[in-house]
């Protein structure tokens, strides 16, 4: 899969499964995604898409896992700050 085919790549439909009727056979095991650390950044993220297929939904051994992102600037570390401080 080339830069191309992730251009064409429809995510807005891979954000919609619906991990409630998915076959969790048809999904990739995250445990057996292995990238190459030594990529420049943006090929790293590229062989995990190529390699996870639908980044947003898929196993971790047998559970399903659904991720979603807010539409916000703050960052997973700014998120996990506020967290650790609440506590």
């Amino acid at each position: 899969m080339g830069n191309s085919d992730f251009s064409r790549m429809d995510f807005s439909a891979l954000k919609q499964v619906d991990v409630r009727t998915v076959n969790p056979d048809t999904l990739v095991d995250i445990n057996d995604i292995k990238v190459n650390v030594k990529l420049p950044k943006e090929e790293r993220i590229l062989d995990f898409i190529r390699q996870i297929g639908n980044p947003y939904c898929y196993r971790c051994g047998k559970v399903v896992v659904k991720i979603s992102f807010n539409d916000t600037d703050a960052t997973l570390e700014d998120r996990m700050e506020s967290l650790l401080r609440m506590m």
